[in-house]
């Protein structure tokens, strides 16, 4: 069978838990695989302690939070600041052709914000024209949810979360290990 060495955009989205989950679980395959891997997280701020960022550091992958936290934790203007930032680090660190899979971890919660105006930082169509003129080699997943219908149609394969059931709607609260 012949291995196609052209590189897929691949999407997790939906209200369902377990896209960052997926997108991790594909990076340990990469780098079991031999693959170059980078994970740029949107929303995640470098503030607070997440597992996979403990255990990918002692993997030696890069993994990097750009995010400022969830948009009611900080003013406008920070998380504007953060997401200028991650976005630029994102088109430095696509472009350079260093890498066989980078994960964009939360770009469609990003994305997805209408609390106040992103559109300047974080352009939609540059988000587009990034994943068309990604190199060639490289696998570009995209979590969040929300996913907009423009980046869905870019990508060689959607898959949608959907909740059907979950603990926290009977009041607990986020499990170290599981949530983060």
């Amino acid at each position: 069978m012949k291995q196609n060495k052209k590189g897929k955009i691949l999407i997790y989205t939906g209200d369902g838990k377990g896209k960052t989950t997926a997108a991790l679980g594909l990076a340990i395959r990469a780098l079991g695989r031999g693959l170059r891997v980078l994970i740029i997280q949107f929303i995640k701020s470098p503030e607070r302690t997440y597992g996979e960022k403990i255990i990918f550091e002692k993997l030696g992958v890069e993994i990097v939070q750009k995010g400022a936290g969830f948009t009611w934790t900080k003013t406008p203007e920070e998380h504007r600041q953060a997401l200028k930032d991650a976005w630029h680090f994102t088109k430095e660190k696509v472009y350079s052709g260093e890498y066989d899979l980078i994960i964009l971890d939360e770009l469609n919660n990003a994305l997805s914000i209408t609390t106040f105006n992103i559109d300047d930082v974080l352009p939609l169509h540059e988000v587009l024209q990034l994943m068309e003129n990604k190199p060639h080699h490289l696998h570009l997943v995209i979590t969040g949810r929300k996913a907009k219908e423009e980046v869905k149609n870019k990508a060689d394969l959607v898959t949608e979360m959907r909740l059907i059931k979950h603990y926290f709607s009977e009041g607990t609260k986020a499990i170290k290990g599981i949530e983060f």
